[in-house]
């Protein structure tokens, strides 16, 4: 074998292990295992930030944080609905992952346990816990579960711009008294301090969904809107809600806001509110 065979040999052998290397593969028991720490460990993103607070109700809340922790219980008696987004290698088939975590959703249900949250609409029975799953395409196989609660869930809201009773317009301003406007009318529901995600779009699906998603994003994370999302937080904080409704000057964490494109007839607000026990975890091929 002369030399420029042996080269184009070692570049075809090099091609060939880049092509078919080894996808990492997600079991029933890491889902499990995420599951676990997502109910009983609460970020140390979020922790951080309430410790910062001066408010006297905060402690109790670091308080319950710590034996949740320590005695591997769920942080909140509402161990939400679970929902994933998963990013995968378009080797990677949907139907395998899904098998997965609702199998596995059914055992951490009752190993950990988690409270059924899943019933049927109009007749109230319960079905154990039914898992929401979002899926796109990635370079590598990466899955974040976002534990929500009810009391959070039922204070989001949609807004469409123009709104003549608030007198916002479709921009930014109109944008932050939407915002603002959800906020005081939560009074306290959803169990504040929260994390609020924010999104404007075309239509409704698209800013339900993408306001939950900043609910991912580390509390640190800057983006385009780092300056509205500031100004919003103070605003927020000057309400005097506080700690689970009950007054003080730490209303919400963060404020989390994203965009994407629109029809010309159509201004979308999405707002997404997370409670202080925001569970989110993340499991990667390096997990």
């Amino acid at each position: 074998m002369d030399n420029s065979e042996l080269q184009i040999f070692v570049i075809s052998k090099r091609f060939i292990n880049l092509c078919f290397r080894p996808i990492p593969v997600i079991t029933k028991q890491k889902i499990i295992e995420l599951y676990s720490r997502c109910a009983t460990e609460l970020p140390e993103d979020i922790a951080r930030e309430l410790r910062k607070s001066k408010d006297s109700l905060i402690k109790t809340i670091l308080e319950n944080i710590a034996i949740a922790k320590n005695e591997k219980r769920p942080i909140c008696q509402d161990t939400g609905t679970p929902i994933f987004y998963v990013k995968k290698p378009s080797t990677v088939k949907e139907s395998e992952i899904r098998k997965i975590i609702e199998s596995a959703t059914s055992a951490a249900t009752k190993s950990i346990p988690l409270r059924p949250n899943a019933v049927e609409p109009l007749t109230g029975k319960n079905i154990g816990n039914r898992p929401i799953i979002h899926f796109e395409e990635g370079k590598k196989l990466e899955i974040d579960l976002l534990m929500k609660g009810g009391g959070s869930e039922n204070v989001s809201c949609i807004y469409s711009l123009p709104d003549s009773e608030l007198k916002a317009e479709r921009d930014i301003d109109g944008i932050k008294g939407c915002v603002l406007d959800a906020v005081f009318k939560a009074q306290g529901k959803g169990c504040p301090p929260y994390i609020i995600g924010v999104a404007v779009g075309g239509t409704i699906e698209e800013v339900a969904h993408l306001s939950k998603k900043q609910l991912l994003r580390k509390l640190d994370d800057k983006g385009k809107f780092e300056k509205v999302e500031n100004e919003l937080l103070k605003k927020i904080n000057s309400l005097g809600i506080g700690p689970l409704g009950l007054g003080g000057q730490t209303t919400a964490l963060a404020v989390k806001m994203a965009e994407t494109h629109r029809h010309p007839a159509t201004f979308f607000v999405g707002i997404s509110f997370g409670c202080w026990a925001l569970r989110r975890k993340r499991w990667t091929s390096q997990s």
